[in-house]
């Protein structure tokens, strides 16, 4: 074996990373502190210290295509938009094919990560390690850092005056588990991103009444689009990120807020926000409306301050005899076991989020630490793809320079489209993330290419789902399997629905595609 890399964390991000050193000829050894390989997405009756937690009802935001590893998709009968419980059955399947948990120390945490004396010449580290209450050190070439960014509650109590006085309970989303404790109770939930709305949804079918609070309020997408297909499978595709980009802003926000006033209008609801659509990560929320006409969730503004039993918000209005207040306020990220990573208000300053510009040799990277409007597990795949390419010495990051530059713009362009937020220091955007990263790493698609050998497959790659079999087609880590797999895609969407027999749609006649194609181009070009 080669070079030697410590992974930590046996997550999402933890078991590609594994299989990506593998990949490149390194040996690697990767530290769990759990007893069970899936991080996040394995359920536990309570929240663990220092681990991510989850409810039991979590179904993912992503559908299963977007958010498979690229070399191996997940089982064609697997819902679209899975379980948390069939999400960890899939990492047992991808651990199992490629024979990870044999690279894994369970039941060992991390202490430190520092730089060996001779680090400038070595690049090597130096990582301390406890199991059962004895330490280990040990040196490695090279440090994945995937422990993710779910572990810490952000709980704002100080900005929230009266709470130590309110007599009853208050948690974070984190430590809510199930609805049944809140049975027949009044309660609040703070914050309205993913977890705030799928918890208010939840709670309302057992709860006497459930208060949604927001600052800003937010634009509210579903994971069913037209049609009834997945929602990222019909908009993550490169021709419309084609057009969007050839769209002016007031334009492409005009279009998506009237598609998304389409289902519900926000502001009869309560729910708009003043912030474009663009400008903040949405929620992602198939039920929340149906609970607000319903008049289970009530939406209302900013908590302005507790009393012992009640709640008074910013416009005023006051709400009595409140039972629970569960802050969905989201989370803190920081790397306490590694001096070098520092960071600061949820922010460090990392080249294409995973690198530090700074260190004397490049090996070590921070694998999952983005937010995008998409799947994680891609993203983490390319991350590590590229980083063990760099471990060996096959690929070269720019120049320190060069690197803070590329931070430089890219805080820039976060500060200027994004309103301040705690969770927008790691946001990205999907697709151009993801080429970006594929095309330092050298497995972007190549479209002339494809569209003069391949048209079939060419159109697929453009006018269809950006999946992360894309990233396969050619280059360093090319699969045999992922022409097949892409021209199969909508085959595995369809399976697990087709569950009984029936004959189907009509569907749109090429004619209307290539009529489709040419109104929107007309609309940009005329706009």
């Amino acid at each position: 074996m080669g070079k030697k890399v410590a992974v930590i964390g046996a997550g999402a991000s933890g078991l590609v990373a594994i299989k990506s050193c593998l990949e490149e000829g390194l040996e690697p050894t990767c530290f769990e502190r759990t007893e069970d390989i899936g991080g996040l997405w394995r359920f536990n009756e309570s929240a663990e210290a220092g681990r991510a937690s989850i409810y039991k009802t979590v179904i993912i935001n992503t559908s299963k295509e977007m958010m498979c590893y690229s070399d191996f998709h997940i089982p064609d009968d697997y819902p679209n938009y899975m379980h948390n419980s069939k999400i960890l059955q899939y990492f047992r399947l991808y651990a199992e094919h490629f024979q990870l948990t044999k690279y894994i120390h369970f039941k060992t945490t991390v202490c430190s990560v520092k730089k060996q004396p001779d680090f400038a010449t070595s690049g090597q580290w130096e990582v301390i390690t406890e199991k059962d209450g004895k330490q280990e050190s040990a040196i490695f070439d090279a440090v994945l850092v995937c422990s993710g960014h779910h572990t810490e509650a952000h709980l704002p109590l100080h900005t929230f005056p009266g709470i130590e006085k309110f007599k009853g309970r208050y948690l974070h989303s984190r430590d809510y588990k199930s609805p049944v404790e809140f049975e027949g109770k009044r309660v609040i939930v703070i914050g309205i991103g993913n977890s705030g709305g799928d918890i208010a949804v939840e709670l309302s079918r057992t709860a006497s009444q459930v208060f949604l609070s927001t600052r800003r309020g937010s634009w509210i997408l579903n994971r069913v689009s037209d049609y009834g297909y997945p929602v990222d499978m019909l908009h993550l595709t490169r021709f419309l990120n084609t057009v969007k980009h050839s769209m002016p802003n007031f334009l492409l926000n005009h279009v998506a807020e009237s598609k998304l006033n389409q289902r519900f209008d926000h502001a009869n609801y309560g729910i708009k926000p003043k912030h474009k659509v663009f400008s903040q990560h949405p929620m992602v929320n198939d039920d929340l409306p149906n609970r607000i006409i319903a008049g289970t969730v009530l939406v209302k503004t900013n908590v302005a301050k507790f009393t012992e039993t009640d709640a008074i918000f910013d416009d005023e209005t006051v709400e009595k005899n409140i039972d629970a207040v569960i802050f969905a306020t989201g989370y803190s990220f920081s790397f306490p076991f590694c001096e070098e990573l520092k960071v600061k208000d949820n922010k460090i300053p990392l080249y294409k989020f995973t690198f530090l510009p700074e260190l004397e040799k490049q090996t070590l990277a921070v694998i999952g630490l983005i937010q995008p409007l998409g799947a994680i597990m891609p993203i983490s795949e390319l991350q590590c793809r590229l980083a063990t390419r760099i471990f060996t010495g096959k690929k070269l990051l720019p120049s320190i320079s060069g690197m803070k530059e590329d931070i430089r713009k890219k805080k820039e362009e976060m500060e200027q489209r994004y309103v301040c937020s705690q969770r927008h220091t790691i946001q990205v955007d999907y697709l151009e993330y993801m080429d970006e990263l594929a095309e330092l790493l050298g497995v972007k698609p190549n479209f002339l290419n494809l569209f003069l050998t391949d048209p079939k497959l060419a159109w697929a790659v453009y006018f269809g789902p950006c999946t992360p079999y894309q990233y396969r087609i050619s280059g360093p880590g090319k699969w045999v399997n992922a022409r097949r797999t892409i021209l199969t895609q909508w085959d595995r969407v369809m399976k697990p629905m087709r569950t009984r027999h029936v004959e189907p749609s009509s569907r749109f006649s090429l004619l209307h595609v290539i009529l489709g194609v040419v109104v929107l181009l007309a609309a940009v070009f005329f706009y």
